[in-house]
């Protein structure tokens, strides 16, 4: 098996395309007109996985809800501070008081810390964070 992608319906197309492009740093890597709506894949490189936005042409009077069993997207970034200045000049808040350590205890007794960030995108889904170090 292979991880492919995520699928979310967006409520304001132009909005997520920033988050998930300026942001987060994803391309665009297709795009498929359906009969009802419009797909967009974005992923950081060619093949690798993949987030669906759907924009659907019909969208109800109230804004999408997201389900209960959805969590949150990960992504690792290589600067965390630099991470926090850019989403705070572009706007978005940081939840749970992040950025935050945690430490993750190893099989072997280590630890390793991580230095983690929440954020949610245009339609409130949440995204961590995370800086390995």
């Amino acid at each position: 098996m292979k991880y492919l992608h995520s699928m979310i319906r967006v409520n304001n197309l132009e909005n997520s395309l920033r988050f998930y492009k300026e942001l987060l740093g994803l391309k665009l890597q297709s795009k498929k007109d359906l009969d009802d709506c419009t797909l967009y894949f974005l992923a950081e490189y060619e093949g690798g996985p993949e987030i669906e936005l759907t924009d659907n042409w019909e969208k109800p009077q109230t804004p999408y809800k997201t389900g209960e069993t959805f969590g949150h997207f990960a992504f690792e970034c290589k600067d965390m501070d630099a991470f926090v200045k850019k989403a705070r000049e572009m706007g978005y808040e940081l939840l749970y008081n992040s950025p935050f350590n945690l430490d993750i205890k190893n099989e072997d007794g280590t630890v390793t810390v991580k230095r983690i960030s929440f954020i949610q995108d245009p339609d409130g889904n949440e995204i961590e964070i995370i800086y390995k170090g």
